[in-house]
């Protein structure tokens, strides 16, 4: 981690390009180009990279290389209310979870999880991403390190209930025309559960009715999400993990503004909702009764 400002994308000036209010559409290898030094620089980069990792350049053989912004997340607004910054899509949630897990009473009665996938924006078809068999085969492990059958394994499997956790799009202020009519979650409103007719969200009867009934006793208030029926809408994790772990699982997530921009713009209040709510759900056992029966204890 080279924890320095080093680079820079430079935009145009609207002097040389007069349509850029128009709308801009950017070639990624004309326009995303770092500026990285002036003609001093060349050759430097290697060794910079080098000495951060405490090897010498010729020592490294071969680099996975990104770039991401270093402007410092900020809490703003009238009443302090908002928070902006980087990646909130999905940090912010993967952040809540943990803390709700760490904060839950023990659970004597199930084991309680918290996976953190990598690779969503980019495709979740790498080895650690969300359609990798990385959950299934860490399941199994756990499965038969505990002397346990497989079957037992694909029992409790099915007696099982997942939350995925994804940012939700909240109503744009500029721009309310751009949500649905009816089901029009707000910044600081409370958790998100979303839904989608052709189930790129999981979100369901039960599942749905599940998790609300976590939040009601954990005292959080939930909002609904679906995108405009003329909308084509994004997807979450959830239903790419299913193919691989299926079980009861519920799509949810924290309304944000600007989500995939350099920074973004979320809730501070809906931060500690998802902790409670998750602090409510690992303490909790889901337990299916049969014959589509549920309860929670």
């Amino acid at each position: 981690k080279l924890d320095r400002d080093l680079l820079i994308i430079p935009n145009l000036a609207i002097h040389m390009n007069r349509k850029a209010n128009d709308g801009m559409a950017y070639n990624p290898q004309v326009d995303m180009l770092p500026l990285f030094g002036g003609k001093d620089a060349e050759g430097e980069f290697l060794p910079i990279v080098a000495e951060a990792a405490g090897v010498r350049p010729e020592d490294i053989l071969e680099t996975n290389l990104y770039l991401y912004s270093r402007t410092r997340g900020v809490i703003w607004g009238a009443g302090q209310e908002f928070l902006s910054s980087r990646a909130l899509d999905d940090l912010q949630c993967s952040w809540a979870l943990t803390q709700g897990l760490l904060q839950a009473e023990k659970n004597s009665s199930h084991v309680t999880m918290c996976c953190v996938f990598d690779n969503e924006e980019v495709g979740s078809t790498t080895k650690q991403g969300a359609d990798s068999s990385f959950l299934s085969d860490v399941l199994e492990r756990i499965n038969e390190c505990c002397g346990r059958t497989p079957q037992q394994l694909k029992t409790a499997l099915a007696n099982s209930f997942m939350v995925s956790a994804d940012n939700a799009q909240g109503v744009h202020p500029n721009h309310p025309e751009k949500a649905d009519p009816t089901n029009r979650p707000y910044l600081n409103g409370g958790i998100v559960i979303k839904y989608n007719a052709n189930q790129k969200y999981t979100t369901d009867g039960i599942s749905g009715a599940m998790f609300r009934t976590i939040c009601e006793r954990a005292g959080v208030p939930v909002q609904s999400y679906t995108n405009r029926s003329d909308v084509l809408g994004g997807s979450t994790l959830g239903n790419l993990s299913n193919r691989h772990v299926s079980l009861n699982t519920v799509d949810i997530g924290l309304a944000q503004l600007a989500m995939h921009s350099p920074f973004e713009t979320a809730g501070v209040q809906d931060t500690e909702y998802l902790i409670q709510a998750m602090k409510a759900f690992y303490s909790s056992a889901v337990i299916a009764e049969g014959n589509g029966m549920y309860s929670i204890r």
